[in-house]
């Protein structure tokens, strides 16, 4: 569900997906949209991960030193962090645009 919506957010887009090598990341069953690519990251390796950076830069700007009064309130918080990084595409890039990622091959073929 999360591939098919981060694809349909980004049609005109093709889309380097990174992941770790979690059981449900590498499912037989998941369906992987034609404009995105899966890149598997070594085990143990969270300093290679641009979700980690993400993850920093939400507890550093939305979430951090913060009591929440609800679940709900943590989740509007996370959200509207989620979308300030989505649509700042410098931000985005100097947090996850490691060099290794940039070179990828986009051979779509």
């Amino acid at each position: 569900m999360f591939l098919s919506t981060v694809s349909q957010r980004h049609p005109d887009e093709y889309i380097v997906m990174v992941m770790d090598q979690a059981g449900w990341h590498i499912a037989q069953e998941l369906e992987v949209p034609k404009n995105m690519r899966l890149v598997l990251l070594p085990p143990y390796s969270p300093e290679i991960n641009p979700a980690e950076h993400i993850w920093d830069a939400l507890r550093e700007d939305c979430i951090g030193n913060t009591v929440f009064a609800n679940l709900e309130a943590a989740d509007k918080a996370l959200s509207k962090g989620l979308q300030s990084l989505e649509s700042d595409h410098e931000r985005m890039q100097s947090l996850t645009g490691f060099k290794w990622i940039t070179s990828i091959s986009l051979n779509t073929k």
